[in-house]
């Protein structure tokens, strides 16, 4: 999921999913940051979220050793997606490299707003936001610039992926509802982790008078969805 991770390409509207891609080369990453610097949505773009437009055919699969993600500008942007991938492996709603057919196969029967996140194969893209809209199911993709998220058409951006999705369930608009996790019935803990962050806000989770290992647990996924 991060550049030096098996990551999955995207074409955003895949019929199939692919094998996770292996790191690239020097030369596959300084391509690749040419073609992020043209794909970014500009400062002047209007403030509609745009869905992943489809694609004619699947790219041809690359060589061995080939990727498109660029190498990270610092290491704080490493460490921030590094942490958005360890939270989505504990949210229960992160599908990994399920393709855009997958994903919206799952979500055409379920109710207006419920939503995933998996990989992105959209070129120079970690993730995509898959949600079931009164249209239909649709993919939006999740850009990762300058060290902040944002939707693709949004000038919105956040430091934290979750906080962008809090965002998007807490609007006015209500863009996002529930999300689709793979398994259904949550473990207690994980309720009740949810409920304490609510009333007490993810801020004040550190006066909590709780012995360590219970701190660290809330703390270990401080948000509400």
């Amino acid at each position: 999921m991060v550049a030096h991770n098996q990551v999955a390409a995207d074409n955003a509207i895949s019929t199939a999913a692919e094998p996770r891609r292996r790191p690239e080369s020097s030369s596959s990453s300084s391509s690749s940051s040419s073609s992020s610097s043209t794909s970014s949505p500009s400062s002047t773009a209007p403030a509609r979220l745009r869905p992943c437009p489809a694609a004619a055919a699947p790219a041809p699969a690359p060589a061995p050793g080939d990727t498109h993600f660029r190498t990270f500008r610092s290491h704080a942007e490493y460490r921030r997606i590094t942490r958005a991938s360890a939270l989505l492996d504990a949210c229960g709603f992160y599908w990994g490299p399920l393709s855009v057919h997958g994903a919206h196969e799952r979500l055409r029967a379920e109710p207006v707003g419920t939503f995933l996140v998996r990989d992105s194969r959209q070129r120079n893209c970690f993730f995509a936001l898959s949600v079931k809209m009164a249209s239909g199911p649709t993919s939006i993709r999740v850009h990762f610039q300058a060290g902040r998220f944002h939707l693709d058409g949004s000038r919105e951006s956040f430091d934290c992926l979750f906080e962008l999705l809090e965002h998007y369930v807490a609007a006015p608009r209500r863009m996002l509802g529930a999300p689709l996790r793979q398994r259904r019935v949550r473990p207690l803990q994980e309720l009740c982790r949810q409920r304490i962050v609510a009333t007490v806000g993810r801020e004040n989770l550190a006066r909590i008078p709780l012995n360590p290992v219970l701190r660290d647990y809330l703390s270990s996924f401080p948000f509400q969805i």
